[in-house]
């Protein structure tokens, strides 16, 4: 079997690669794709031999003749050539941003089991997705772990036998969730960062910090599990060991428990069509302290998108894009200095609240409309 991982050089590519070379040997390491992260990408491709290598900025590359050690480096023609004409036992895409739209039709139809922790192409595509046309031959298995939680819960119901009144989301907070949003102006990118439990790309982290991580991945519960938007809700939980939580009608509760701890999800995703499924991790323990589980409700002086985002129509998938595109914009901005922190909030709102509509019927129209927004953003 083999395999391809789309973002390898971050966080959860890099958790992959260690998860198949010490549990899962016969697993072939096929393409691996980066960004920017040349170096690493090297040590990787020496390490794990791929017979193929992208990288987004393919110009780092001048004058190695587009090859390192055996493996050939492709550039994105190549790239969508490779996937038009392969087909792959396994993919993980981990690319941040919505550029993976770029090639994710092409994706979904070279492989045959498709980890997914790219929040953008799910909160951007997903109502695309809904089509059963894009999934008739490609497993979705959600990498992130409340989207994990509940994929692992469903599987083991019969959901239409449950009388589900109610979905729950649980974040952890992230670094401010004690102070008022109104007292974190100063805040500086280095302290947004330092999440309290997960190792995660800044992107990730700052949106954990908001609260918007949360907000996307209502979103993408509704699209991956057919959830009305109405039937769902957050809880802050520091300890981030309750995942998920599934209120019934019958007034009992389901708690969706596991240690916060990515490999957890891949692996079990790597474990999906293994024969061996009684495998365990090697040499990994996963114990831990639950004695104590605090839950709190979202208070909006603390987290005021959340209140922004209940108001959005998300009945309309235009909005739902701008929400996404104005928070990426807003916390790049962050990342380079040109605003304060508590203005990603406001730069939020301004992208969504644009009047700019047009079709998102197919992939292509969703990027077009990516682009015609993206030209709008420095009049922000």
């Amino acid at each position: 079997m083999n395999i391809n991982i789309y973002g390898s050089t971050g966080v959860i590519g890099r958790t992959s690669l260690d998860l198949i070379e010490n549990n899962f040997p016969n697993l072939k390491i096929n393409l691996l794709c980066a960004k920017s992260n040349l170096s690493l990408l090297k040590k990787q491709i020496y390490k794990f031999k791929p017979k193929y290598a992208f990288l987004y900025d393919i110009d780092k590359l001048s004058g190695t003749n587009y090859k390192i050690d055996k493996t050939k480096i492709l550039n994105f023609k190549e790239l969508l050539s490779y996937l038009s004409s392969s087909r792959s036992d396994f993919s993980i895409l981990s690319i941040s941003g919505y550029k993976s739209l770029y090639f994710l039709e092409k994706i979904i139809s070279n492989t045959d089991n498709l980890g997914i922790a790219n929040k953008e192409a799910i909160v951007s595509a997903g109502h695309i997705f809904k089509k059963k046309k894009y999934f008739n031959k490609t497993n979705l298995f959600p990498l992130d772990s409340e989207h994990f939680s509940l994929f692992d819960f469903f599987n083991k119901i019969n959901k239409r036998n449950h009388s589900i009144n109610k979905i729950i989301l649980t974040a952890s907070g992230g670094p401010f969730y004690k102070k008022k949003f109104s007292n974190l102006k100063n805040i500086k990118f280095s302290q947004a960062i330092k999440h309290p439990k997960w190792n995660m790309g800044y992107k990730n982290s700052i949106d954990s910090a908001t609260l918007v991580n949360k907000c996307l991945e209502l979103i993408e519960a509704h699209y991956l599990f057919d959830i009305p938007f109405k039937n769902m809700d957050i809880l802050i939980h520091p300890q981030a060991y309750v995942h998920s939580i599934v209120q019934y009608k019958n007034y009992t509760t389901h708690f969706n428990l596991f240690k916060n701890d990515m490999r957890i999800p891949i692996f079990n995703f790597l474990l999906s069509n293994n024969s061996d499924k009684d495998m365990n991790l090697k040499n990994q323990i996963f114990k831990f302290d639950y004695e104590e589980l605090i839950f709190k409700k979202v208070k909006y002086e603390i987290f005021p998108i959340y209140n922004y985002f209940n108001e959005i129509d998300k009945s309309i998938p235009q909005n739902l894009i701008k929400f996404n595109i104005g928070n990426e914009y807003a916390v790049n901005l962050f990342k380079n200095n040109l605003i304060k922190y508590t203005q990603i909030y406001k730069i939020i709102k301004k992208v969504t609240s644009l009047n700019l509509y047009s079709s998102a019927n197919t992939i292509k129209d969703i990027i077009n409309y990516h682009e015609e927004i993206e030209k709008k953003l420095p009049e922000i």
